[in-house]
């Protein structure tokens, strides 16, 4: 048996402990072979070695949070007690053994739901490049918005890029009326829906208008250098070769990119004009890279969706 004294001098003991030591009692129970008492602005840990010494990190990192943030949530706790008891930042195991990425601010959890999902979850803790690529209704983008939002949560990165060709409209987004938000809203919304499920409003508020959280169309890429961020490209299937060579060279120091898309729904002239089918070639050999290939078992969408998509491939045969 250990025991330990913490004293709290870097922040507000009552934000930290939270209100009636809710927070502290989420710990607690996170831990459940030890026992943390509050007296005043010190904590005393009591328990086997190893326990103690995990909650002693995960109490420093809600510090960290509550510090960064100037406020700390039970979704914060939540968070911060996945991350350390995983010991990687992202997934754990919830009592069905499914693999949790993220609790959501309305109390919701998001899990990989099928194998190649999981294989997406684990293929982003030791690849900085990874192509996700298959039908719709297969969470892939879904999947890695939230990977993206555990990565920023844990101080993994600094901001997250979310990324759409805007293909729609030719890329010439000056001739469209509005504001540049105006113009791209519509290409990006699915980017939106996926983090207001993962943020809640007003820090999603606040990330966008600081800049943590960019949402912006390919064309407007060019030219940066994406330094310890998360980068999302979506819908990759519309990019030209031209494009994806420059997306690709974006990525910065301590940054981390999935690229996701689905070849079958290119808005391009030809497949053989998308960028993501010439970069998924010719990458195949870099060391670094991974490469996730969902079909339609993953889809989790109306059973008819599944149906449909093996009508087309049965078609396009």
């Amino acid at each position: 048996m250990t025991k330990k004294k913490l004293t709290i001098t870097e922040t507000e003991p009552v934000l930290l402990f939270g209100s009636n030591d809710i927070h502290l009692k989420k710990v607690e129970a996170a831990f459940p072979n030890t026992k943390i008492t509050a007296r005043g602005n010190q904590l005393v840990l009591q328990g086997a070695p190893n326990d103690v010494a995990s909650v002693e990190k995960v109490i420093r990192e809600l510090i960290s949070v509550l510090i960064h943030n100037k406020s700390l949530t039970e979704n914060d706790v939540e968070t911060v007690l996945t991350i350390k008891k995983n010991g990687n930042g992202y997934a754990k195991k919830d009592k069905n053994g499914d693999d949790v990425i993220l609790h959501t601010p309305s109390g919701n959890t998001i899990k990989a739901k099928t194998p190649n999902q999981k294989k997406l979850v684990d293929m982003s803790q030791n690849k900085d490049l990874i192509f996700a690529v298959g039908p719709a209704g297969t969470g892939k983008t879904y999947t890695a918005v939230a990977l993206a939002v555990v990565a920023l949560k844990s101080k993994r990165v600094r901001r997250i890029v979310l990324c759409r060709p805007a293909v729609e409209a030719g890329e010439r987004l000056g001739f469209l009326p509005g504001d540049l938000k105006d113009k791209v809203d519509p290409y990006l919304r699915p980017l939106y829906d996926a983090l207001e499920d993962m943020v809640s409003h007003d820090k999603l508020s606040t990330y966008l208008e600081q800049n943590i959280v960019e949402i912006v169309p390919l064309a407007y890429m060019r030219g940066r250098t994406l330094s310890s961020a998360f980068v999302i490209l979506d819908e990759a299937q519309n990019a030209t070769k031209q494009q994806m060579k420059m997306f690709l060279t974006r990525i910065g120091y301590k940054s981390c990119c999935i690229i996701t898309g689905d070849m079958t729904q290119t808005d391009l002239p030809s497949v053989n004009h998308s960028g993501l089918k010439h970069a998924q070639d010719i990458l195949q050999d870099v060391n670094g890279i991974g490469f996730v290939q969902f079909d339609r078992t993953d889809v989790l969408r109306h059973r008819l969706v599944k149906d449909i998509i093996d009508a087309y491939e049965k078609a396009e045969e």
